[in-house]
C-alpha cells in the first residue's frame, strides 16, 4: 500500500529546471565556439522551448484537473499550438532582419531543438518513474449495492 505523502515539485517545474540549465549549456558552448550572435541565438531559443513547452504543460495541467475526459483532446490541441507558435516565432524573427544580424539562426534553432528534447526525456523519466496507485484507499467509502 503506498501510505507516503510525496511533496516533490511538479513536474513542469522539473523539467522547465532541466531544460533551462540545458538552454544555459548551448549559450555558453555558442558564445565559446561562435560568438556573441550565436549565444544570443541559443538564449533566445532556449527560453522559447521552455515558456511554450510550460505555458502547455500547465494548460493541459489544468484542463485534466478540471475535465479529465476531454484532457487528451486538450493535449493534443496544445501540442499542435506549440508547433504553430514556435513557427510563427520563427518566422517573425526572420521577418524582422533579427535572424540575419542578432541572433544566429542555427544555434536558434539548435537551442529549441535541445530543450525540446530535454523537456520530452525528463517528462518521460518523471511519468515513468511517478509513484501512482492502480488502486482506491479503503479509507474511501462505497456506498453498498446489494448484499450477494
Amino acid at each position: 500500500m503506498l501510505t507516503t505523502d510525496t511533496k516533490t515539485p511538479p513536474v513542469v517545474l522539473r523539467a522547465a529546471t532541466v531544460s533551462a540549465l540545458a538552454a544555459g549549456l548551448v549559450v555558453a558552448v555558442a558564445a565559446v565556439t561562435a560568438g556573441g550572435s550565436a549565444a544570443a541565438g541559443a538564449a533566445v531559443g532556449g527560453a522559447l522551448a521552455v515558456g511554450v513547452l510550460a505555458f502547455g504543460a500547465i494548460a493541459v495541467d489544468a484542463v485534466s484537473r478540471l475535465m479529465p475526459a476531454a484532457s487528451l483532446l486538450f493535449a493534443l490541441v496544445t501540442y499542435t499550438f506549440q508547433v504553430v507558435l514556435m513557427a510563427l516565432v520563427f518566422v517573425a524573427l526572420s521577418r524582422s532582419g533579427m535572424l540575419d544580424h542578432e541572433l544566429d539562426r542555427g544555434w536558434l534553432g539548435g537551442a529549441i531543438i535541445a530543450g525540446v528534447l530535454v523537456w520530452t526525456v525528463v517528462q518521460i523519466r518523471l511519468a515513468t518513474t511517478a509513484r501512482i496507485p492502480a488502486f482506491e484507499s479503503p479509507a474511501v467509502a462505497r456506498p453498498e449495492g446489494g448484499a450477494r
